[in-house]
């Protein structure tokens, strides 16, 4: 069978040991990393030998541990599910036939035994005898092979394989060694999870080599017997437990077939039909692949029933292996995409065997939404899978993904451009988290490449822009690039914050969405130009237009604005830090500025409840900037006199109209009763 042990790391393995061995009996002699074999964890062992009645002789070995303790630690630490074992045996089958390969293509691979057999895995399901069978065609092993590869835990033919090829021509053996899944040779002992006692026929593929049979219960020894009748490869008899009967039900191994190794490159026979259909597309040439293949196996890894939009096929030798399929959906994310609990769609296999069908941390949260195959040969099958999410090798891949999705993104949105705007629209939300939630500030930059806006010259919808767009348009002295958060195009355009730039044929953008202020406050630049609200900067500019004493012809002269500017601060104590004038307005009489509206907005939106209103202007500090020239404004100053009560009612909701107008109020029904007293004073005359 060639390797029987599964990848794990060693380092693991010996932890797990060297605990067991603090409570374990006296009788326990377990001798890590020996002088005899370095690195490898062994038992030691006396052999006997006994006569059956037929005349085989029956080598016998007994170890000098309780072997079933040791079993039991291994498969029960190691292994937190069950069905694996069923991964295991594969992958050490497939290594099997991978070897044979290599070897008949190699020099004195003429001396193999039977070169011209199919090479293929069989499984076979007996419910009346509680058995499971996986067979291989591959290069089998002989006596000493068992003795070493099965007698000794956490010892691997493959890894020594590999060490032979390395002595060899380099061209040959490095496909081969790409097709070796095992590393270290615990995968077989997965076995006993599931059996109560296991049996290995093997026929090694050399000349006149004889077939062997290797047997334990794993009570403490082991036999091995030449036996007649054996077919070249391995057979591996399973003798289920009675509680885990259901490993003799055909379906039920499919199903495990399906999920783990359905791609693994070898045919797999369950009783006598192919179990693993659908080829490893990521290991094709991209342009061997049809639409057709892609459809049907994005629906596969994708549980889902529509096609993908994009296909993003990459193969990369450095700075790792990866062999990469990913999809990016047609359809509207769900519900449970949108909310970040939600597990990314990638699954991740080292040489077409699966390590997890959902791989936490292979892709950032805010590509949750991508789906798809990673394949790294860098990646060992580590027994303690959970482990796997803090590898640095998983961190390493991440990030090369992430770059190149992001990379082949913006390539869309150049070569695709109503694609990717269909894309947009959809999961646009998803590139702004990840503006949100990165730590590094070049990454979220080339994430902002892929934003798009509509702008104050853009006509329609389909016209928005992106921040490049706006870097580019704007001349090379322009430091800021403005944004203007509003609901919509129409409340946009009439914004008083607006006023100003629109008057000196400024570029703005307008953000629709209540977090795309947010988003940009995060990202903060791009290039070298600072992104800038036009709230932000009205408030800015007002500071050097303080001592402005002249706003223009038809507005309040600066005597009469000594007198209301007071008047009005002394009628909004406690809500207004400070009242000025203003030149940027033109058809507003007022205005609300705070030092961070975006963050001002987020506070009100998600906090202002927790916090009494007093407090909440104390903690926003807005200013209230009047329009000199604006008939309500001069005919305020002239009820001071006149009418003291409704003036008093004119300036309260002169103020609340321009939180709403920020979008600051808490709740605009709270204008309705000041509102209603204010209709009721215009209709006394009538």
């Amino acid at each position: 069978m060639g390797v029987l042990g599964q990848a794990c790391r060693l380092g693991r393995c010996a932890q797990v040991l060297r605990q067991s061995h603090r409570s374990a009996p006296a009788a326990f002699n377990i001798t890590i990393g020996s002088q005899h074999s370095p690195g490898a964890l062994s038992l030691r062992r006396y052999s006997t030998e006994t006569k059956q009645a037929s005349g085989s002789v029956v080598d016998k070995h007994e170890f000098q541990a309780e072997t079933r303790q040791l079993l039991d630690i291994v498969a029960r630490s190691l292994y937190s599910d069950h069905e694996v074992f069923v991964r295991e045996l594969i992958s050490n089958a497939s290594d099997a036939l991978e070897k044979f390969r290599y070897t008949s293509l190699s020099a004195g691979g003429e001396n193999l035994a039977g070169k011209d057999r199919p090479l293929e895995i069989r499984i076979t399901t007996d419910k009346p005898l509680m058995q499971l069978i996986i067979q291989d065609t591959g290069i089998g092993m002989t006596k000493e092979e068992l003795v070493s590869n099965l007698g000794t835990i956490a010892r691997s033919g493959s890894k020594k394989f590999l060490e032979q090829m390395k002595g060899t021509q380099q061209g040959a053996s490095s496909e081969a060694s790409s097709n070796i899944i095992g590393q270290f040779g615990v995968g077989f002992y997965s076995s006993f999870i599931v059996a109560n006692k296991v049996e290995v026929f093997t026929r090694a593929a050399v000349p006149n080599a004889p077939g062997l049979r290797w047997s334990t219960d794993g009570s403490g020894t082991y036999e091995i017997e030449e036996v007649p009748d054996v077919e070249l490869g391995t057979r591996i008899v399973l003798h289920l437990k009675t509680d885990c009967r259901e490993y003799a039900d055909e379906e039920r191994i499919k199903a495990v077939i399906k999920k783990y190794s359905n791609f693994v490159g070898s045919p797999i026979l369950l009783n006598g039909k192919q179990a693993n259909e659908i080829k490893p597309l990521w290991l094709l040439e991209p342009q061997s692949i049809s639409k057709e293949q892609h459809h049907d196996f994005y629906r596969f890894i994708s549980n889902s029933f529509d096609v993908p939009r994009f296909t993003l096929h990459y193969n990369a030798d450095v700075p790792l292996s990866i062999h990469a399929l990913l999809y990016f959906p047609e359809g509207k994310p769900g519900l449970f995409e949108m909310s970040r609990d939600g597990n990314t769609g990638v699954a991740l296999y080292t040489r077409k065997v699966l390590i997890q069908s959902k791989t936490e941390h292979l892709l950032p949260k805010w590509l949750r939404f991508v789906k798809g195959v990673v394949d790294s040969e860098d990646i060992p099958l580590n027994l303690s899978r959970e482990l796997l999410q803090n590898s640095s090798l998983i961190r390493k891949l991440s990030s090369v993904i992430s770059t190149r999705v992001i990379r082949f993104l913006q390539e869309r949105s150049k070569k695709q451009p109503e694609e990717y705007e269909a894309f947009y629209r959809d999961y646009g939300l998803f590139l702004k988290e990840g503006i949100v939630t990165s730590s590094d500030a070049s990454e979220k930059e080339e994430i902002a490449k892929l934003l798009r806006f509509e702008s104050s010259k853009s006509e329609t919808a389909s016209g928005r822009m992106s921040l490049e767009e706006y870097y580019n348009a704007v001349p090379a002295e322009q430091q800021n690039i403005y944004y203007l958060a509003a609901p919509n195009r129409v409340l946009a355009e009439s914004s008083p914050y607006y006023e100003s730039l629109k008057k000196r044929n400024e570029l703005v953008l307008f953000c629709y969405e209540p977090y795309d202020e947010l988003v940009l406050m995060q990202l903060g630049k791009f290039k070298s130009k600072k992104l800038v609200s036009v709230e932000k900067e009205m408030r800015e500019e007002s500071k050097e237009t303080t001592a402005t004493t002249d706003f223009g012809e038809g507005s309040l002269l600066r005597s009469e604005l000594d007198t209301l500017i007071p008047w009005l601060e002394e009628e909004l104590r406690g809500q207004v830090i400070k009242v000025k004038a203003t030149t940027r307005l033109d058809t507003h009489p007022c205005v609300i500025t705070v030092e961070e509206m975006a963050a001002a907005r987020h506070f009100i939106r998600t906090q202002s409840h927790q916090v009494p209103e007093q407090n909440r202007f104390a903690l926003l500090q807005p200013e209230l900037e009047i329009n000199p020239k604006h008939p309500i404004i001069k005919k305020l100053n002239k009820l001071r006199e006149s009418d003291k009560d409704l003036a008093q009612l004119i300036a309260k909701q002169l103020f609340a109209n321009a939180m709403v107008g920020a979008g600051l109020a808490e709740d605009p029904r709270m204008l309705l009763t000041n509102m209603n007293t204010l209709l009721s004073r215009a209709l006394e005359k009538y």
